[in-house]
Formats: structure tokens, C-alpha cells, sequence
């Protein structure tokens, strides 16, 4: 990879599925965009004729990234929670006439979640599918669930809990054969592994800049224009732009930034998915030595490559947090809630033991991340557990064999 790793310096950033330090090639593709370039892509002027130029590049490098798409199916919106809300409540409102019934996974994120709590008080109905004790979604299930009135399935690609991915091809056929609209919130594994939206008939697909190395404050949602020919009903109103899906000037800075981004993304992937595992399992070999009573929450081998998610028996996941937090930033769970420490609705589905449910911690690994700062971790971890459990008394009950609440 081309880019330079800086020596380690504290605080260590672990946090890559809540967002993620904007690349420095993607800055620079941004820079002329804030001012000398400043025209507006609507204008019919020569500033706003480079503007356009420069969204249409943008169109052409992300529909690259997604593998099948094409440049006029690329639609940019101010992140994945909006691309979400515009492909359910924009499908809800189209295809309603279908029968207003739709399928999800209980371990969705919020912005997929919260939509579908509000349709439901819109008069639609939606199953809510589980997963098994690994994270993973059982296909039979989902063939069970669909009706006659069954008019979209919205599975995300990969968790931003667990890093568990679901078998996105095989829901696409299942959704193709009973000519259902499938939509995919690929927020999390966009750029990180590959995307086909051509060949997993995937009909709607949400991502944002900001997961991938981009900005904030801008994603896209793809929406397929063949075979079918996807209508959305758009949630906003005025000017018409983006073929009248989504009216407001574009963030032509923005949107330079996720082009340059996904086209960084497609050519180091490879290289850059074994980088960021080869860490991970650096990472979770080194607790493992060092600590016992830790435990990998999800499917250890099906996920992300650059996601770790532990519980450790006996450690409050938010003492931990604060006694690391000046020196490691990791998370507990989503960054897309409120900031609040309620306990996880992934972990709750994958059925976690409760004494486990509040010792999780999740660690996300980035591409500029070093074995350095990895070492670092594992001994500030390992060093902040013993301290913690050292004063518990329920850790020396266990220690001594007296503790039966599900730690083994």
C-alpha cells in the first residue's frame, strides 16, 4: 500500500466501524473542490461544468467499487442512516400496494431498525428474523417468513457489532425468485470486502464516506435501474436534483472525497484486508495468552476482517473503557445510538449470557494501524483487566471454583 504508517503515538485510534480518520489521497483529491473549484454541478456556467465533471468521476469510481452497478445508479445522499430511511420509506410508500409486508434481521443497525418501528405504526407489517448463538442468519427461516405480501428484505452486509457477514448472494436469489426488492446497508463492509451488486441481485444498497476513509457527511445509495427498474419515492422535495430523489445542492467536496475513496479502497483491498486481519488475530492472540475467561462474541470466522468483538467475564465493559480511555479508543457497541451505554440489541440476539452482556468490548483495526500499537494494547488491556479484576470478588469466587454464572 502506498501510504505512510506514522510512529506510534497515544491516544491509539481502534474504533474504525464508528468512523474512520480520513485518508490522506482523499483529502488532497478534496482540496481544489473547497474553493478555486467551487461551482455548483446544477450551474450553467464553466465552475459548475468542472463541478459536474468531477461528481460524474465520483459516480463512475464508486459503482466500480460496488461491482455490476452503473454510474447512473449511483444516487449521493449525506450518509448510510439517510440512504437507509430514503430505500425503506421510500420502497414502503412506492410498492405499498404489493402488500406492505417486509423482512429484516433482529441484529440490523438502528437506522434500519428505527424505520422499520416507524412503518409499523404506518400500517405495515415486519418480521423481524433472529440469528443463531453466532450471529448467523438461518436462509430457511427467511424463506419461511416471506408472504404473498412480502415487498422488500433489508440485510445489512456485515454487522458493526460482531463483524459477522450474511450470505448476501444467497438472499438475493431467494429475493429474485419470488420477485422481491433486496436491499443491503453495506455502511460496514463497503471497501473493506468485495461488493457485487449485479451478480447477488441486490436492488438497493446503502454506504457511507465516512466508514471507508472518506468524509462525513456523505454516501450514496444504489438503486438498481434494470431488471427491475427500482422507484422510490423520494423523502426530499425541492429542485429536483439527483433525477428528483434527493433535492439540495451536492457536497461536490464530499462527494470528490468518497470517489477517491472507493477507488483507493478497490485497488488495496486485497492487501490491505490481510494488513488489518493479520493485527486482529495478532490482537486477539495476545488477550487470549495473557488473560482467561475472554470470549469472542459472533462467528470468529465469517466476519470482517478488521473486527474483534470480546467479553471479558468479570470487567464491566464501561470501567474498562474509562480506565484505557486516554490511551486506547475503543467502543462498546454502536457510535450511532446517543452515546448511551444501553445494552447491546446485537449481543442480546446472538443470546449472550447476561453477565456477559455488559464485559464486551469492541475492537475495529485500520488500515493505518501498526503491530507497534497492537503490542501496546494487548499489555494495557491485559494490565487494566487484572487490576479490575483483582477487586472483584465474584473473579476470586471463580478463581476458586465457586462461581457458576455461565463463565467457564
Amino acid at each position: 500500500m502506498s501510504f505512510q504508517k506514522t510512529p506510534m503515538k497515544l491516544p491509539i485510534y481502534l474504533d474504525h466501524h464508528a468512523t474512520t480518520p480520513v485518508d490522506p489521497r482523499v483529502l488532497e483529491a478534496m482540496q481544489p473542490y473547497w474553493t478555486q473549484e467551487c461551482g455548483n454541478p446544477a450551474s450553467g456556467h464553466v465552475f459548475g461544468w468542472k463541478a459536474k465533471q468531477a461528481v460524474e468521476k465520483a459516480r463512475a469510481q464508486i459503482a466500480q467499487l460496488l461491482a455490476g452497478a452503473r454510474e447512473e445508479e449511483i444516487f449521493f445522499t449525506s450518509g448510510a442512516t439517510e440512504s437507509n430511511n430514503t430505500a425503506l420509506k421510500g420502497a414502503a410508500e412506492r410498492y405499498a400496494e404489493r402488500g406492505g409486508h417486509l423482512i429484516t434481521v433482529a441484529t440490523e443497525h438502528k437506522a434500519v431498525l428505527d424505520v422499520c418501528h416507524y412503518l409499523e405504526t404506518r400500517g405495515f407489517t415486519v418480521t423481524y428474523l433472529p440469528v443463531d448463538a453466532l450471529g448467523r442468519l438461518n436462509l430457511q427461516d427467511l424463506e419461511k417468513a416471506i408472504t404473498d405480501k412480502t415487498f422488500l428484505i433489508s440485510v445489512m452486509h456485515a454487522n458493526n457489532e460482531v463483524g459477522v457477514i450474511h450470505p448476501l448472494a444467497e438472499i438475493g436469489r431467494i429475493a429474485k425468485e419470488r420477485e422481491i426488492l433486496f436491499h443491503v446497508d453495506a455502511a460496514q463492509s463497503a471497501g473493506k470486502i468485495p461488493l457485487n451488486v449485479e451478480a447477488w441481485g441486490i436492488d438497493l444498497l446503502s454506504l457511507s464516506a465516512h466508514k471507508l476513509y472518506g468524509p462525513k457527511g456523505v454516501g450514496v445509495l444504489y438503486v438498481r435501474q434494470n431488471k427491475p427498474h427500482v422507484r422510490l419515492s423520494p423523502l426530499l422535495h425541492g429542485g429536483g436534483h439527483e433525477h428528483g430523489l434527493r433535492s439540495g445542492t451536492l457536497n461536490v467536496p464530499g462527494i470528490v472525497g468518497l470517489g477517491k475513496a472507493c477507488e483507493i479502497a478497490g485497488a488495496e483491498m486485497p492487501e490491505e484486508s490481510r494488513c488489518v486481519r493479520a493485527l486482529r488475530d495478532r490482537l486477539e492472540k495476545g488477550l487470549k495468552q495473557n488473560l482467561d475467561r475472554i470470549y469472542v462474541n459472533g462467528d470468529a470466522e465469517n466476519r470482517l476482517p478488521h473486527n474483534l468483538n470480546i467479553s471479558f467475564a468479570y470487567v464491566e465493559s464501561e470501567s474498562l473503557l474509562m480506565a484505557i480511555n486516554e490511551s486506547i479508543a475503543v467502543s462498546s457497541g454502536s457510535a450511532c445510538t446517543d452515546g448511551s451505554a444501553d445494552t447491546s440489541h446485537v449481543l442480546k440476539a446472538l443470546r449472550v449470557p447476561p453477565e456477559r452482556l455488559h464485559t464486551a468490548l469492541r475492537f475495529g483495526i485500520g488500515r493505518f494501524n501498526t503491530a507497534e500499537e497492537i503490542d501496546f494494547v494487548i499489555q494495557k488491556v491485559t494490565e487494566t483487566v487484572r487490576k479490575l479484576r483483582a477487586m472483584s470478588p465474584l473473579y476470586e469466587a471463580a478463581q476458586k471454583g465457586g462461581d457458576r454464572r455461565g463463565f467457564h
